[in-house]
């Protein structure tokens, strides 16, 4: 596993660094930020690190990004750094709990992935209050964060929103679209629905439009089979999906409804079930996020900033907050994947083998596609 994450990294590094990273929404370029812990003390390697992650039903944050973390916080402590995890199993409440019990143990830095970025803004002033500095990763938690990592989340939405309507081409108006938004406890959820509507609105009727409970696979089967009794399954000829995983459960909806072919549904995260309904055409696109970047990049902040240390050029732009103006921050490019391009991004970039995507079942729809 850790042999496949370096070689991740370095292939998508490589393109990566010849990419200017450009903030996103009310982001804002500051020719370099800097943000220290206000503790003021110099640390050495000897510190710990709480690392507070959402969920465990996407895939990515248990088989990537809390190993890519971790080994980035060992890597750059010489050994000596330690990780305390959490993963908040989708429950706002909890994640507060776990939050206040590492600021109770006194952690030196806390990387969070809120489940709700408004609710965990007193755990985020607790720490701030104990000197403990906070890093908001891939969701931009409010109340006094240090810093902030994620991707280009408007970006995600019209990238997808620009997929749907070249796959509904000159029939986008032939029908009703039903859009699967994420939840509305994740800011990332409002910027990725924002993105879309920027793309999609007069070009397409929207029929139903959901936010979708914790964001959950059953949640987004449930919304899209009371979409079909309501639009009538012959009226349906497109779905934006905001992940991958809603996307599994809006087809499973869509084959059960007798809806064929499947009409073209958007996702994200490159998830491997996402990956394999691509390449065998039940699931148009995916949008492909270099999380083997961004969790590194979560990691060093935290470390740096547990040290004491300013953070420099690390940070290349600034976001604004409800809570915070002028965060430190890194904002990643995306890419829209496709069957047409599987081969030049998560293969090439060492997230999947092809032996994992080309199982058994979908040998016959890889040798179609030329994946071999």
């Amino acid at each position: 596993m850790n042999t496949r994450m370096r070689r991740a990294a370095v292939a998508v590094a490589a393109t990566a660094m010849a990419v200017s990273l450009a903030a996103c929404g009310s982001a804002k370029d500051s020719g370099g930020s800097k943000a220290s812990s206000d503790s003021g003390k110099k640390k050495g390697d000897n510190i710990t690190i709480g690392l507070l992650l959402p969920e465990n039903q996407t895939a990515r944050y248990e088989k990537f990004d809390k190993p890519l973390i971790t080994k980035k916080i060992t890597d750059l402590t010489h050994g000596k750094g330690k990780v305390t995890y959490a993963n908040a199993n989708q429950q706002a409440a909890t994640q507060s709990q776990q939050m206040d019990t590492m600021v109770t143990n006194q952690v030196d830095a806390i990387i969070v992935d809120a489940v709700d970025y408004k609710s965990i803004a007193t755990s985020v002033k607790k720490a701030k209050d104990a000197g403990i500095p906070v890093v908001a990763f891939d969701r931009l938690a409010e109340g006094p964060i240090d810093s902030y990592v994620s991707f280009d989340n408007e970006t995600v939405g019209k990238t997808q929103g620009e997929a749907l309507l070249k796959a509904l081409g000159s029939h986008a108006k032939d029908g009703k679209i039903v859009m699967m938004n994420g939840s509305a406890t994740d800011p990332n959820a409002a910027q990725f629905k924002k993105g879309a509507h920027s793309v999609l609105d007069g070009k397409v009727n929207i029929g139903k439009e959901y936010d979708t409970k914790e964001w959950k696979p059953e949640n987004a089967n449930a919304n899209m089979e009371g979409a079909i009794t309501a639009l009538g399954k012959k009226n349906v000829i497109g779905v934006y999906s905001a992940n991958d995983g809603m996307a599994g459960g809006i087809i499973t909806a869509l084959k059960s409804a007798g809806i064929s072919p499947i009409p073209p549904v958007t996702g994200q995260d490159a998830e491997l079930a996402g990956v394999q309904r691509v390449v065998a055409g039940t699931q148009y696109m995916s949008v492909y996020k270099p999380y083997v970047l961004e969790g590194p990049i979560a990691a060093e902040m935290a470390v740096k900033l547990a040290q004491g240390k300013d953070l420099g050029s690390l940070t290349t732009s600034t976001v604004d907050s409800a809570s915070v103006k002028k965060v430190p921050s890194v904002i990643l490019p995306v890419v829209a994947m496709t069957k047409d391009n599987i081969q030049d991004t998560v293969i090439k970039d060492g997230i999947y083998k092809v032996s994992e995507i080309c199982t058994p079942a979908y040998k016959a729809a890889c040798d179609k596609i030329g994946l071999k």
